[in-house]
Parts: structure tokens; sequence; C-alpha cells
């Protein structure tokens, strides 16, 4: 086993926790202890995500996992199983529950090899999710296909837990995105209010500036909607694609993630403003714990699992 930490001060431990390194080929990659999160991935010397700092606070998600939610739940409030939760409201501007509870969390190192890496957490019950839950994340990488992420989740607990999972990567050519041209293979889109939770079912794309199934350059148009109706290849994979510069960077989902979160990165901070292009695979919509879509009924002693990954090409 291997492993690094690096880029704190004063020979400290970064905020971000130990940073595990894996390579093949032309592509490297880092995961943070934190969240399990993926902190960088490169293909080739140059990035195919939007990456932070191992000793700087994760600004708008980037790279972290959602578990055991994806999104938002409206004032953080959902029935299931005839007992009423109320989760703490992590997004106060907009009074929701945000992206789950693990995103900060430690997670522990079960394997290291050189092309890939192995975490696990255990969530404990919390106020609103009273729930046991034993995660595994395992990201491999390999000089052909890049970068594969595999999340399971086993519920470890003593009743049926509501659950849906997340991942939070934001594509980037390193160019502006409004130059860019993006493809979601999807047919429809999820309408959000102002606080960005879904306003009715979701819509056909057809004839809409959301229409991004042959692809078209992005210009200004501004997304942060979730996908569905998702068209998938002989593997079963949906594809996210942006290109520009001359390069293409493409985000694939399995069959267990049946909606896509795509994010044009209008509050990300700084210089990444518009710089990358979030691309979340997402097994439930936003709002999933209040109206019941797509929530997986996890019962004691069983599992779900999910498979998504990023390449060059």
């Amino acid at each position: 086993m291997t492993q690094s930490i690096y880029g704190a001060q004063d020979g400290g431990v970064p905020i971000t926790g130990v940073q595990y390194e894996i390579a093949a080929g032309p592509y490297r990659a880092v995961v943070t202890e934190a969240g399990g999160g993926l902190r960088e991935l490169t293909h080739q010397g140059r990035p195919l995500v939007l990456s932070h700092g191992a000793d700087e606070a994760v600004p708008v998600a980037l790279g972290q996992l959602l578990v055991p939610w994806p999104n938002r739940i409206d004032g953080g409030r959902y029935a299931y199983d005839g007992r009423v939760h109320q989760l703490d409201l992590s997004e106060p501007k907009n009074g929701c529950a945000i992206h789950g509870l693990v995103r900060h969390a430690p997670w522990t190192v079960t394997a290291h090899g050189a092309d890939r890496v192995l975490l696990a957490h255990e969530l404990m019950g919390h106020p609103g999710y009273p729930y046991r839950l034993s995660l595994e994340i395992a990201y491999a990488l390999d000089a052909e296909q890049g970068l594969t992420a595999v999340l399971t989740a086993r519920n470890i607990g003593t009743r049926t837990a509501p659950y849906g999972h997340g991942a939070h990567p934001y594509l980037t050519v390193d160019e502006p995105i409004d130059d860019c041209t993006v493809t979601v293979t999807a047919d429809r889109r999820l309408p959000v209010d102002e606080r960005m939770i879904p306003s009715g079912p979701a819509e056909d794309v057809t004839g809409t500036p959301y229409d991004l199934r042959e692809g078209r350059e992005l210009g200004g148009l501004r997304i942060d909607n979730a996908f569905t109706g998702l068209r998938r290849d002989g593997d079963g994979r949906a594809w996210v694609r942006l290109a520009g510069g001359g390069r293409t960077t493409a985000l694939w989902a399995d069959a267990a993630h049946p909606w896509l979160e795509v994010y044009t990165a209008d509050q990300a901070p700084g210089d990444r403003r518009r710089r990358g292009l979030g691309a979340e695979p997402m097994t439930c919509p936003p709002n999933a714990f209040a109206t019941g879509i797509d929530v997986i009924h996890l019962e004691p002693g069983a599992q779900a699992t999910g498979s998504w990954g990023i390449m060059s090409g």
C-alpha cells in the first residue's frame, strides 16, 4: 500500500486528509480521505475534472460523493415508513438539506494499489436519518478506459432505510464552457423553482434549448437541472460529453443511475466559474425522499451498487 500526504502547510495534514494517488498509462487521479472524493483526474497531465487544493475547503461539492441522497430535500423534511424525519438544513440559503451526510466524513482506505484504491465508511444514525449503512467506494484507472468508480451501500441496521446516491464531478477541457459543445443523451428535463426544488414532472426537451442529445454549443445557456429518459449504449451506459479546444471529456453512468444532474457552474467561485460542467450521476431526482420517486428501499442486509466513469475522448 502506498499513500501520499501533501498540500498542507508546516508539515501538517491537509484538511481533506490523506491523499491517495493512482495512475495507469496517461491517466492519474487523486482521491481524498475526506468524503472519499475525487480531487484530481488528469490525462497526459491535462485536467479532466475541476480540482481543488488538498488543504482547501471543497467548493461547490467538487468531486464529492452524495450519500444517502443526492441533491436537495425541501425543508429537510420527509416521511418514511410512518415516521416524519427532519434533517439539518445544510443549505440554509434555500432552506434545504443537500447532498447527503458523508461529504466531509473520514473514509478509511482498505486497499491501495498502483492503479486502484478502495475506501470505506460506516454511516451512523443522524438526526433525520436514523439508519446504519456500510459504504464502499472503489476507484480504478485503466490506460484505455480511464476512471471507473463503483459505489456500494449495505444496510447493516435493523430497519429498512430510504437510500439514494450520486457523485459530483465537474468535467473540463480546460476551456470556458461557453465555447464548448455539450452532449447529454437525455429525453426529459426536470424543471425547478427558485429554491431549486422540482416544480413539476420531467418535461420533453424536444424543441427547447435543453435538447442536448445531438450536442450543441453551450453559449450563455445556464443549466442546473436533473435530466432523465436517458438513452443508453449497448453496454447500458448513458453519456455526457464536453468538447472544446480540440479535446473531449466524457462521463458515463450505468443503469443504476436513471438521472443525471447537469450544472453549468454558474455559482462556482473565482476562476472556476463556468470552467467546468457538473455531470452528476444520480439514482434518484432532487427531493426524492419527500416525493418517493426512485427512492431505493434498502432492507436490512441488502445492498445497492452503482458505477460511473470518466475518460478522455
